[in-house]
């Protein structure tokens, strides 16, 4: 799945609050000059609703290099966003044959030996972690990751909004693929707090 070819990007995302929407995915620079396409699903039941129905409808070249980018409403892509984070998948793509999802902060490793890697502004929080980018990843957070198209990656429905972006990371692995975390920083604002205990009902779904 190594390929010379520049990134070619597409994105999509479900939308539940039509202003956090505008004031933030909608405001980034890359979207607002109609450089990158966006597909937006409103009031889906989970992401891969989506994620799904928007990579089924990518068309599918062997010399392509098509990648399905799923963002939250509440991120904010930084001017040339765009540009750098396909310098990333390209330089990504060439150190690791085989790559197929990539995410801009997430987990290498596991058990003792996992560490947080890439560099993200969360909350106002800014997080940058000192693993060495690109690197493997044996989980990626949801806020922003890139699926190849063409790779026959979908999300799972039954896991609705959250874990998904893991769970495409063992299903890659179990295709023989790679996932791995990028350089992509972005901003995400999210309006979950960043401790305290998890909903009960999430808690009953997982």
């Amino acid at each position: 799945m190594t390929t010379n070819l520049r990134p070619k990007l597409s994105l999509v995302a479900c939308a539940s609050d039509v202003d956090v929407l505008s004031r933030r995915l909608l405001a980034s620079p890359c979207l607002r000059s109609g450089g990158l396409p966006l597909t937006v699903y409103f009031n889906a039941v989970s992401a891969a609703e989506g994620f799904n129905a928007a990579m089924a409808g990518q068309a599918v070249s062997i010399a392509d290099n098509s990648w399905l980018v799923w963002v939250h409403q509440d991120v904010f892509l930084p001017p040339g966003w765009d540009e750098s984070f396909c310098l990333a998948l390209a330089e990504a793509q060439s150190t690791l044959p085989g790559l197929a999802v990539a995410g801009v902060y997430g987990i290498a490793g596991t058990g003792s030996t996992a560490v947080r890697a890439g560099h993200v502004l969360d909350r106002g929080m800014d997080l940058e972690e000192a693993a060495t980018l690109p690197c493997l990843a044996d989980s990626l957070d949801e806020l922003l990751f890139a699926v190849k198209v063409g790779s026959g990656l979908t999300l799972d429905p039954a896991l609705q909004f959250d874990f998904y972006a893991t769970d495409l990371v063992l299903k890659a692995r179990a295709f023989g693929l790679k996932s791995a975390v990028i350089a992509g920083y972005c901003e995400h604002w999210s309006g979950t707090p960043a401790s305290g205990r998890m909903p009960p009902g999430v808690v009953e779904r997982i």
